[in-house]
This record gives C-alpha cells, structure tokens and sequence, in this order.
C-alpha cells in the first residue's frame, strides 16, 4: 500500500497552534509534533511493508466560492497515486478542550474507515478523550485528494495535559497512526 503521509503547518513560516509555558514561553508547536510524528509513522509503515512519501506543508484552510484550488500537496499525492492519505496536526481551541478526532470528506466511505481505524487505536493506546470522527468535506486535503484521505486532531496542544502527552507521548501517537493505516489496509482486501 502506498501511504501519503502530510505533517501540517510548516517549520518555517506557519507553526500552527502551540502551547506556552507558565510565563507565556512557546515550549511546543505544532509543525514540530507533526513533523515528528510524521517520521515515525513513515518509519513504522515502511517496516510493515508500506511504500510512503512525506511532505510537510499548510494546509488546513478552507474552500471559498473564489479558491477551489487543490494545494500542492493534494496534487503530489494525486500524481504518486497514493492508496491512502494522512494529514497529521495537534488540536487547539480554549486551553480546556482535550482529546483526539479524526476528519474525513465523508463518514460513509473508505476515508471514514480509515479515520475510524486511526482513531479506535490512538484512544486505545493513549487513553486520550474520544472526540470521534468528524465530516470536514471543506478541508482541502479532503476535498482534492483521489484516495481516502484524513486529517488527524492528535490532541489539543493548547491543554496542558494534552500537551504533556504531545510531548512525552508522540512515539505512541505514531505506533497508533501506523497501526490504524494497518488496520485499514486488512479491513478492505
């Protein structure tokens, strides 16, 4: 199977949300949760047989009646025909919210499937407040890609306790993301 596989935000010149510490010090951003979660679940993926491509970008906007354009990252995964794509990112609302959803263009479809196989084994594994898998057919990832796609809330950066998971738990997100592509992958051959 082939498993493209998108770390949010960029390193460079969008962080995502981030977490502060006590005296207002960013101590966490997002691209890095991704970034680093992304390797892993690549590197685990690729021992379980998997074929992955990795490409780091910002890609969370909207659709609008004036840009219904595929990012440049929808249309490398289109072009290397990928089976399966995987947009990896850390919630953040209120500082309260905690918990981990996965986002898919539609429930009832093999990108639901996906979804609900990543989500069942980061909340199996981690323990993390099971916020459920979410419609988000304006997502452009979801939107523009030709292959089941999702969009994974690991947990909510914003929280100090999720955040603590981020930070000393990310190894587990990525054995869960990896298992639940897995897990995918035995559900529909």
């Amino acid at each position: 199977m082939k498993v493209y596989i998108n770390p949010g935000h960029d390193l460079d010149y969008d962080s995502g949300a981030v977490h502060t510490d006590t005296d207002g010090t960013v101590d966490l951003r997002e691209c890095d949760v991704a970034a680093k979660i992304g390797a892993k679940v690549k590197e685990y993926l690729e021992a379980a047989g998997c074929e992955c491509r990795i490409l780091q970008s910002d890609n969370l906007y909207y659709d609008s009646d004036h840009d219904d354009r595929p990012v440049a990252v929808c249309a490398d995964a289109n072009d290397w025909e990928a089976d399966v794509f995987v947009s990896i990112h850390c919630n953040a609302a209120n500082g309260q919210a905690l918990g981990t959803e996965v986002e898919c263009y539609s429930r009832m479809s093999n990108g639901g499937n996906l979804a609900q196989c990543i989500q069942d084994q980061i909340v199996s594994a981690l323990g993390t407040v099971d916020r459920g898998v979410k419609e988000m057919p304006g997502l452009i990832v979801l939107r523009h890609t030709d292959m089941p796609a999702v969009l994974v809330e690991t947990a909510f950066i914003d929280n100090d306790d999720d955040a603590d998971l981020l930070k000393d738990k990310w190894d587990d997100f990525s054995r869960a993301i990896a298992r639940g592509v897995t897990d995918y992958e035995c559900s529909v051959q």
